[in-house]
């Protein structure tokens, strides 16, 4: 049986677990987050869209400045009778020649004089649509740290549960091969070498697990860092050494980080900044309705030039400079009811930031609890852990004397394996509740 199961486990490690092939990466986790945020495609894309958002902002800029046109132009006519004029005494006049080819050379150039607060609310909007999105980019950031995060302390859970387990099943053969020794010589019941047999094999198959999810937080971490497929991580990083603002920050009061995420969190930063534009919005529509004024000059160098009479077929210039002044007296209503829906919309952005603003309080309150209940509960597991290491001390000594029956040294090695396991697990969770809360503050 012991065999069947060696073979079986060895052939699950070969179809589930991949074969390293690259060389081995060691990370530190601050290089783990220097990396991520480096190769994040999201980043990329949030990064994208505030230079989109810049070039809006320069482009709203742009509507103050002159705007200057040139042109050339050919045109080829068809023929045409000469017009003439012949007076008493005098030669023929002519007063519209034939000219076939017609040339043109244009320059031009207008300035906004009253947009009635259009080109200023319009840059208002666009500004902060960048600011909003710099935030979503800052946002975007520390989701990244946290995946990140959660990633490398799953990772490195792992590993230290494979090796957890792996110390065991050794324990376990040990413990087996006595039985059997106790069990060739009479003094043992078989019931006994099978029980341990059993914790042997549950503990293989555990391991076999363990080194399973390792092998699929390696491959997540190493996606998120972008290192090649098939790269071993080897994460450098204590897993017993928790930081030491942790306990600091579990005693925090939750009204106090509340306050500090509500001015730290780029989201709701990003939501009040993409009001304030379509607040702006709205006094773009409106502005629609008050009179527009545009100073407009512009240079012509013709052949013909049709403003000389008679035309001939030479070059000559002219110019021209205005004002223009215009006012939309009656549109069926758009304009209202355009600057109505900029309205509800921007009521919409402000509705939507005060419900996240009621939400996060119970973020906050939430992962400070979670992170209150991981710092008691590893100090739980490492009393639990120095307890079982100590009862299998001395269940092994009684079980030399032959004081107690094999039951009760398994039983012991058991209760430590499953004791190494909280252990592992709740120092890994106090990792991850720490950056949760970080996120959930704005850290």
């Amino acid at each position: 049986m012991r065999s069947s199961i060696r073979i079986l486990a060895l052939s699950m490690v070969a179809v589930v677990v991949p074969s390293i092939a690259k060389a081995d990466q060691a990370l530190t986790l601050p290089e783990a987050l220097e990396r991520a945020r480096a190769n994040a495609p999201h980043l990329a894309a949030l990064a994208s869209q505030q230079a989109a958002a810049e070039a809006g902002l320069r482009g709203a800029q742009a509507e103050k400045m002159p705007q200057v046109d040139l042109s050339a132009g050919y045109t080829r006519n068809s023929h045409v009778d000469e017009f003439l004029i012949a007076f008493p005494g005098q030669a023929p006049r002519v007063l519209f020649p034939d000219i076939p080819n017609s040339y043109r050379l244009h320059a031009g150039a207008s300035l906004p004089l009253w947009t009635g607060g259009r080109i200023e609310s319009a840059v208002t909007a666009a500004d902060r649509q960048r600011e909003a999105a710099g935030l979503d980019l800052a946002s975007g950031e520390k989701d990244i740290v946290l995946e990140t995060t959660a990633a490398y302390w799953r990772l490195v859970m792992a590993r230290e549960s494979s090796r957890v387990l792996r110390e065991a099943v050794t324990t376990y053969e040990a413990h087996l091969t006595d039985a059997g020794h106790r069990f060739d010589y009479g003094v043992a019941a078989r019931n006994e070498v099978l029980a341990v047999q059993v914790e042997r094999d549950r503990a293989e198959l555990s391991r076999l697990q363990a080194e399973n999810a390792a092998a699929i937080a390696n491959a997540d971490l190493s996606r998120l860092v972008g290192l090649p497929a098939g790269t071993r991580i080897e994460p450098t990083e204590p897993l017993e050494a928790a930081p030491a603002i942790v306990a600091t920050t579990a005693a925090t009061d939750p009204e106090a980080l509340f306050a500090d995420a509500d001015k730290a969190r780029p989201e709701l930063q990003a939501l009040a900044a993409r009001i304030a534009a379509a607040r702006a919005n709205v006094e773009i529509q409106r502005a629609a309705k008050k009179p527009q004024a545009v100073l407009s000059v512009g240079y012509d160098y013709v052949d013909p030039n049709q403003r000389i009479v008679p035309p001939r077929d030479e070059f000559r210039g002219t110019w021209a400079a205005g004002v223009t002044v215009s006012l939309k007296a009656f549109d069926g209503g758009r304009t209202a009811a355009a600057a109505a829906q900029a309205a509800a919309q921007a009521d919409v952005l402000a509705r939507e930031l005060e419900d996240r603003r009621l939400r996060l309080h119970l973020e906050v309150t939430s992962r400070l609890l979670d992170l209150r209940t991981a710092v008691a509960g590893l100090e739980v597991t490492r009393r639990n852990l120095e307890a079982a290491r100590e009862n299998v001390k001395v269940a092994k000594d009684r079980y030399r004397e032959g004081v107690i029956p094999s039951t009760e040294l398994l039983d012991a090695e058991t209760n430590l394996l499953r004791a190494s396991l909280d252990q592992t697990s709740a120092a890994s969770q106090l990792r991850v509740a720490l950056a949760t809360l970080d996120r959930a503050v704005g850290r």
